[in-house]
Formats: structure tokens, C-alpha cells, sequence
């Protein structure tokens, strides 16, 4: 596909379709605003790729499939999905995405057409426990979240375990995914994020690549 640029303007659009927002307008509509402030504070606002809330996993690998049957020399779609488990670095997330669910890439899509959120987005909110103090307010207890190095170790059961045994007792009560998610999401800091998520630095790294004239 076509990567020129003319001037400081990419000719490259890129689409990202995640995995996110349920079936409701107002969730997908959530679920963009969130990415889109975590795109942003990385380094992205000027350059935003556009985003497109999928809902289920499924139904964002359809999405994506349709697009690089539609997609023109100027569009590079991007497939953005839950990893799930872990995934070793030296394994490509197409290798990951078939042995797992055998998904097969579709013909001409490269590597870095597939991203991976790992193990799950939430993953990325034990990054920032500063922002969850911030959003959950009193009776957060921050300690029920341990500070690991790569939070792409931590086994995405765990994840959520410890989110809602943290915010059990706070303002807002024990974490739930379709009512907090998406303004943690628009909250924690990328930088923490891709300090201790080599994937999410890599889809960062990607979506620069592509979208920030060199």
C-alpha cells in the first residue's frame, strides 16, 4: 500500500478496528472517545488514525476483513484485539491469532496490520494506578494492585480480580467493564502503558510510523 507524503500531510489513512463497545451506540461511541484520548496523549493529536468500534472480537476481525477487501492504495486497516493470554514477544501476533482462534491473515496484509492489546485492555489500567486513584476516588485501595514490571504477565483473570477487589469499596463501586472502562481508558497515561507493555508500544510505534511525516 501507498505510503507517500506531500509535505506534513500523510497521504495514509489509517482505520483501527478494536475490539470494543458492545452492541449499543452509546458504548461504541465510549469506546472511540476512549482510544482516541489514549491516541491522542501518545504522541498522536495531530495525526489521529480514525477508530472503529467493533464490539465483540469476532465481529472486529470481520470488520477488518471487509476492509482490506475494500480498502484502496491510501487506507491501511488495523486490526486491534485482545491478545486473550500470553504472547511471547518473538511471536507474531498473526502466529498468536491462529493458534489461538484460528484466525489466518488474509492475503497482502503485512504484520503490523494485527495488534494486541495483552493479555486485555484492561491490562494496560495496572500501568497508571495513579488514574485509577483518580477515577475511583475514596476507597480505592491501590494496594490490591501490585506493581509489576510487564503487566503482560499477568494473567487476565487476575486482571480483573484485582481491579474490582481494588475499587470494591470506592465511589464508584467494584470495576465493570461497560460502565468504567472506556474513561479509564481516556485517563491513564500511554507512557506508563508502553513502559511495561512491549505490545502496546508496538502498536504506538506502528500507528507513528505510519500517520507522523518523518
Amino acid at each position: 500500500m501507498a505510503q507517500g507524503r506531500i509535505g506534513w500531510e500523510s497521504l495514509v489513512r489509517i482505520e483501527v478496528y478494536v475490539e470494543g463497545g458492545g452492541q449499543g451506540k452509546h458504548l461504541k461511541a465510549k469506546c472511540r472517545e476512549g482510544f482516541g484520548e489514549f491516541f491522542k496523549k501518545a504522541g498522536l493529536a495531530n495525526h489521529m488514525p480514525r477508530i472503529k468500534a467493533c464490539g465483540s472480537r469476532t465481529n472486529a476481525l470481520e470488520d477488518f476483513r471487509e476492509a482490506v477487501r475494500r480498502a484502496k492504495d491510501d487506507r491501511i486497516p488495523i486490526l486491534l484485539v485482545d491478545s486473550e493470554g500470553t504472547v511471547q514477544r518473538n511471536n507474531r501476533p498473526w502466529q498468536h491469532l491462529r493458534s489461538r482462534d484460528g484466525w489466518e491473515r488474509p492475503a497482502g496484509v503485512t504484520e503490523s496490520q494485527a495488534q494486541l492489546m495483552v493479555q486485555n485492555m484492561e491490562s494496560w489500567f495496572l500501568a497508571d494506578v495513579s488514574a485509577l486513584e483518580s477515577f475511583f476516588g475514596t476507597g480505592f485501595r491501590s494496594a490490591a494492585i501490585p506493581r509489576r514490571n510487564n503487566i503482560e504477565s499477568i494473567p487476565k483473570d487476575d486482571v480483573f480480580e484485582q481491579l474490582e477487589s481494588a475499587s470494591r469499596g470506592s465511589n464508584k463501586r467494584a470495576y465493570s467493564k461497560g460502565r468504567h472502562s472506556f474513561d479509564i481508558l481516556a485517563r491513564i497515561d500511554p507512557e506508563k502503558v508502553i513502559r511495561r507493555s512491549w505490545f502496546a508500544k508496538r502498536l504506538i510505534d506502528t500507528l507513528k510510523r505510519h500517520l507522523i511525516p518523518a
